[in-house]
């Protein structure tokens, strides 16, 4: 099922995720919606808190990017209850957007590798090291599970040259081609 993607101002996409319980029945489903959802967003990463629901699930998709990045061909993975627990003092700068900031991308400065311990698909415990953009991608999702947006990690002046299209955001107003959630609707 396609759910729609909650939009910036959404109070769930300032709280804090909490670890949710390890269940197959209950998970399996959410996972396929997610995936489902990612899909027709047409989005690398999807967190839990973007569809309504403050649990530490992200999904990520990387394989339309294998034609440049032949690694992550048939790159789909669940994280479940992932905690970045370490991180590389090296850093990368590079361009970023969110489904649930349509329009927006910006300039985020990020370490480019971490460390995550989390749960995967069969439910079986997982503790790597991730690097590249998947790391990238990592991190972004783990701000939504920590309840922060990427544009918390701009500078001020940058916040203040997008503060009309956030305002927009926060009218309900928001235009993309998959399903959404603002606080007007």
């Amino acid at each position: 099922m396609i759910l729609p993607i909650y939009i910036y101002g959404q109070p769930v996409l300032r709280k804090v995720a909490e670890d949710v319980e390890l269940n197959k029945e209950v998970l399996e489903p959410l996972i396929a919606d997610m995936y489902a959802t990612l899909e027709v967003s047409e989005g690398v990463g999807l967190a839990a808190p973007q569809i309504g629901k403050a649990i530490r699930v992200v999904v990520v998709d990387l394989s339309m990017l294998a034609e440049d990045l032949p690694e992550y061909k048939d790159f789909r993975h669940a994280y479940i209850n992932g905690h970045i627990v370490e991180a590389s003092e090296e850093t990368e700068t590079m361009s970023e957007g969110c489904l649930s900031l349509p329009g927006i991308s910006e300039e985020v400065t990020r370490p480019k590798r971490v460390r995550i311990q989390y749960y995967d698909e069969q439910l079986q415990p997982r503790d790597e090291w991730v690097d590249g953009f998947l790391a990238r991608v990592l991190q972004h999702e783990h701000d939504h599970l920590e309840g922060h947006v990427f544009t918390d990690r701009i500078s001020p002046f940058r916040r203040s040259m997008i503060k009309s299209k956030l305002t927009a955001f926060l009218k309900g107003k928001a235009r993309c081609h998959y399903k959404v959630k603002t606080v007007k609707s």
